[in-house]
């Protein structure tokens, strides 16, 4: 059956990422707090648009914001892992990060009944022991790396690299990985940081991500692509009028939205994993 669906995921890490990288005057912690004036943009538009989307949540926004991601959750948006605080998990100790992970998943049980289904790390920037702690705590999906942009993939674990021998691959496990791109992510694009200027004209990059997705209808029958967002970056006026005509273009070329649990799911399906 040919099938092209898109997933629209949505960061919500506030102020987490500015005081992870120790960004806590008041102008950066304001940047953050505009997360909260954009999600109460994002959350109606696809609640008008009848699209169900994954938010990853970092249990530091749950437990400073715990209002505003109740709703994130009675809007019927999956709720996935980001971590506690948006320290990169290749910054931490092993126990450190287990316990950051543990931490998490605490506060989302608390915020929609159950632990998280999928993974995003912080920054895209997994450990050497990301994936351990992943598959012992029971996690279905994972999505930070970048080894397709049409479909999901099966995680190896236990790969070996030496720079001066060919790389030797390790198995796979059930793990799944539903792969991202820094191209379809507004925060590159749209974000001034020290090493980038950003603030890219809205409509171009709504055009490559436009194309990206008819490429996808061209190459493969069946396939999903993930585009990510961040609600204080997106949720600015001339990004959302972008992000509602990004929507209405990809109906019109007959994408289908859901959440990556539900993808995730039906890739599993499709391809079972036999290790």
């Amino acid at each position: 059956m040919t099938q092209h669906i898109v997933c629209l995921t949505f960061d919500f890490d506030v102020m987490s990422g500015h005081i992870a990288r120790g960004m806590t005057t008041p102008t950066p912690i304001s940047r953050g707090e505009f997360g909260i004036v954009g999600a109460s943009r994002i959350l109606p538009l696809l609640a008008a648009q009848e699209i169900p989307s994954t938010w990853f949540i970092p249990g530091f926004t749950i437990e400073t914001y715990p209002e505003a991601c109740a709703q994130v959750v009675s809007g019927g948006h999956e709720i996935g892992h980001h971590g506690w605080t948006h320290v990169q998990p290749a910054l931490l100790d092993p126990d450190q990060e287990e316990e950051e992970m543990i931490r998490a998943n605490d506060a989302i049980k608390r915020l929609t009944g159950q632990t998280a289904r999928g993974y995003r790390s912080p920054a895209w920037d997994l450990s050497p022991h990301t994936l351990e702690f992943l598959l012992k705590h029971g996690f279905h999906y994972e999505s930070s790396m970048m080894g397709h942009d049409y479909s999901p993939y099966r995680i190896r674990q236990g790969d070996e690299i030496d720079l001066h021998k060919p790389m030797v691959f390790g198995p796979e496990t059930a793990l799944i990985e539903m792969p991202i791109s820094w191209s379809q992510d507004d925060h590159p694009h749209f974000e001034m940081t020290a090493a980038r200027d950003g603030h890219r004209n809205a409509n171009s990059v709504m055009e490559n991500w436009v194309d990206d997705f008819i490429y996808m209808t061209r190459c493969t029958d069946w396939g999903i692509i993930t585009y990510t967002c961040h609600p204080y970056v997106i949720g600015r006026g001339h990004r959302m009028l972008m992000l509602e005509r990004f929507i209405d273009r990809l109906r019109d070329l007959g994408a289908v939205f859901m959440s990556m649990e539900d993808a995730a799911q039906l890739y599993d399906a499709r391809e079972p994993f036999n290790g």
